[in-house]
């Protein structure tokens, strides 16, 4: 049983909240148990139409508040690469049905079908493909190449392992994709044919479509959302759905600050990106085959063809990304030095990483909402009763299990973290204090002789 209700509605037209209830054998009793609610911010839909980008990172988070289950949530890249949250949801957990759910209250507000040509990001959470398969079968799924690292550490560790499955993913056409393959097959057969069970199509980017106009290859855009809300998740239900509008509220507007600073044709990301690809190309010289046809060809034996009139090129990267690449570029500025008008690079970039583009997406602004106190009482009779909740013995874990591969890599000293490290000051090269709280401490001298600092005292004595 799903319930509409409206408690934004009023103020941000075209929402959609649904709850979904517990199914109860006898119909005439008045309660119901919540089960779910599934929220998509009216505004949202609009400026992630703007954003002219079919792209959606899918993952689920723990809530650690009172009630069990988990926030399950769709977010989408802007123009400049930076997160965008779209639709939400409380569930009870990770399952097929769950998922199916969301995705499907997820595609009735984007207006996605069984044919719809869409990219979604994804960790392969459990239930999660099948429901994408059932759903979207003509959509494109990737796997975040993390969590397939993670699950390839399992039983082949190293850095050759790492750096050689990032050396396939990252390739971007067919031809360098295989020659990555063979030098895993040469290095161990069985972690080439583990890998090999993966659908390239999923993780690498020589297999992947243009359709979304990026290129990513982990799921960091939810990683970052999932971050962002951790206060909101300690919190009760209700408290929690408020905090998630609240901080997208604030984040529109914050963004849309930035952006009235922002002067020039593309987004800042794009103007970057689209300049370290410039002073490559510079490096390459293009031929005119007529047709629009470029045969460009730089150091290295880089050589491939561009057509500029389909934006495309056999290194495949103009059509992944939508800005033109090395190749592309050299092309461009060859037809300019020809006295045809073809305009500037940035002019063959595609209007997702316009700065007007991200201006509009950002134009639709989450209006603020009255206190609980003055929401209006809905006129359904039924009452809603809060979730079943089982109080586990012992106190409440705030933080996510660590992985066996993760504490292996802390105990090796693979990891960012400063945990338990000790430092070393760079002006006396003592260790237990850094450069701000050194006292002026002398060096301590190796070998057979030197001089050591009793401890507590400041003073200096001759060791031997």
């Amino acid at each position: 049983m799903d319930l509409d209700i409206n408690p934004t509605q009023a103020r941000n037209p075209d929402t959609t909240v649904k709850i979904d209830v517990e199914s109860e054998a006898n119909p005439t009793v008045e309660t119901r148990t919540f089960r779910r609610i599934y929220v998509c911010i009216g505004v949202l839909k609009r400026g992630f139409a703007a954003g002219r980008r079919d792209f959606l990172g899918l993952d689920g988070a723990f809530m650690k508040g009172p009630y069990p289950g988990q926030v399950l949530s769709a977010v989408a890249l802007d123009g400049n690469n930076g997160i965008y949250p779209l639709a939400y949801a409380v569930v009870e957990s990770e399952t097929l049905n769950s998922w199916t759910w969301f995705l499907s209250n997820l595609g009735d507000d984007l207006g996605l079908g069984t044919n719809s040509n869409f990219m979604f990001m994804s960790d392969r959470q459990k239930g999660l493909l099948p429901a994408i398969a059932t759903l979207f079968p003509c959509a494109e799924h990737r796997y975040c190449l993390r969590h397939i690292h993670d699950n390839m550490k399992k039983n082949w560790r190293g850095k050759v392992f790492k750096d050689l499955l990032w050396e396939c993913a990252t390739t971007s056409n067919v031809q360098h994709f295989h020659q990555a393959m063979e030098k895993l097959k040469k290095l161990n057969n069985d972690a080439y044919e583990w890998l090999k069970q993966i659908p390239p199509q999923s993780w690498a980017r020589s297999h992947f479509t243009g359709r979304a106009h990026c290129d990513a290859l982990t799921n960091n855009l939810c990683e970052a959302f999932n971050s962002k809300i951790e206060d909101g998740r300690d919190a009760p239900i209700i408290n929690c759905i408020e905090f998630i509008r609240e901080y997208i509220m604030k984040k529109i507007v914050k963004v849309d600050k930035e952006i009235q600073k922002v002067v020039g044709p593309l987004t800042p990301t794009a103007t970057t990106i689209l300049d370290n690809i410039k002073s490559k190309a510079e490096q390459y010289v293009a031929t005119f085959c007529g047709a629009g046809k470029y045969q460009v060809a730089g150091p290295w034996q880089d050589q491939c063809i561009v057509d500029v009139g389909q934006q495309s090129c056999t290194c495949k990267r103009w059509e992944l990304t939508g800005i033109p690449c090395k190749h592309g570029v050299a092309a461009i500025w060859d037809m300019g030095r020809n006295d045809k008008d073809v305009g500037i690079p940035e002019s063959f970039v595609h209007p997702c990483y316009w700065l007007s583009s991200w201006k509009e997406m950002y134009s639709f602004k989450v209006s603020p909402i009255n206190g609980r106190s003055m929401w209006e009482k809905s006129a359904i009779p039924t009452t809603l009763l809060p979730p079943k909740h089982r109080v586990p013995i012992g106190r409440p874990k705030k933080k996510r299990t660590i992985s066996i591969v993760e504490k292996e890599d802390f105990v090796r000293g693979n990891t960012t973290s400063r945990a338990h490290r000790s430092v070393t000051c760079t002006k006396c090269n003592n260790v237990g204090h850094n450069a701000r709280t050194c006292k002026g401490q002398r060096p301590i001298v190796g070998g057979g002789g030197g001089q050591s600092q009793v401890k507590g005292k400041g003073k200096w004595k001759a060791t031997t």
